[in-house]
């Protein structure tokens, strides 16, 4: 069954500091949302791809997304205030198609992880088909507690793409959209109005998000490894 991919890249970035949204910055002669659009598009069963960005960039994403983009085909929504109204104007977009089983699985991804790479897409939408809905992990270690104890327990880092079964990911927005529900990331919206289990993959320690200067530098050195 065909999936579709979300790519979220409406936030403004300015803690990166260049001046222009975070996700237009070059990265290895790319910008950085292509890292992904173009991640999204090698999985052999995506079937849509919705970028979702802010309003007023439209066509600066369009011209800086076109040149790398072949003969495929990217839908541009607009996002919102939020990240879950971001995610709520794609799942809005994606709707015919879910309804009409044309899409069985979404995964909802960050643009500002440009590393995640195909391999982690396939991953995590098969692990939704298989259990519902699929997060990527990583063991976070040296971590303290505001007290200055260990917390005892192993703790975990979640990362996107996050991925879950379409139909029931479109019910848990409606819900949310009915009672104006905001989530902090697609898990917590599905945590909130989902009653169906949500499995860990194995996520990477390259899989970066782009949040100050220096990160930027990072991701290029990363992208020599890939």
């Amino acid at each position: 069954m065909p999936a579709a991919v979300v790519v979220l890249a409406a936030g403004s970035g300015s803690r990166v500091g260049a001046g222009v949204n975070k996700v237009l910055l070059p990265l290895r002669g790319r910008p950085v949302l292509a890292w992904s659009v173009t991640d999204a598009l090698a999985v052999t069963d995506v079937r849509r791809v919705v970028l979702v960005v802010r309003d007023g960039e439209q066509d600066e994403v369009a011209q800086a997304l076109a040149p790398h983009l072949g003969p495929a085909e990217v839908h541009l929504v607009t996002g919102g205030e939020t990240r879950h109204d971001s995610e709520w104007a794609a799942l809005r977009a994606l709707a015919d198609d879910i309804r009409s089983g044309e899409v069985d699985a979404v995964a909802i991804h960050d643009a500002a992880r440009p590393l995640a790479g195909a391999p982690l897409l396939e991953a995590a939408l098969a692990a939704a088909r298989e259990h519902g809905g699929a997060i990527p992990v990583v063991p976070l270690a040296g971590l303290l507690g505001r007290d200055g104890r260990h917390p005892g327990t192993a703790l975990a880092g979640v990362q996107t793409p996050q991925a879950f079964r379409a139909p029931e990911l479109l019910a848990a927005y409606e819900q949310a959209a009915a009672e104006g529900f905001q989530g902090t990331d697609t898990a917590s919206c599905v945590a909130r109005y989902g009653a169906w289990p949500v499995a860990a993959v194995a996520g990477s320690a390259r899989n970066l998000k782009i949040t100050f200067p220096e990160d930027v530098a990072l991701a290029e050195e990363l992208t020599q490894a890939r």
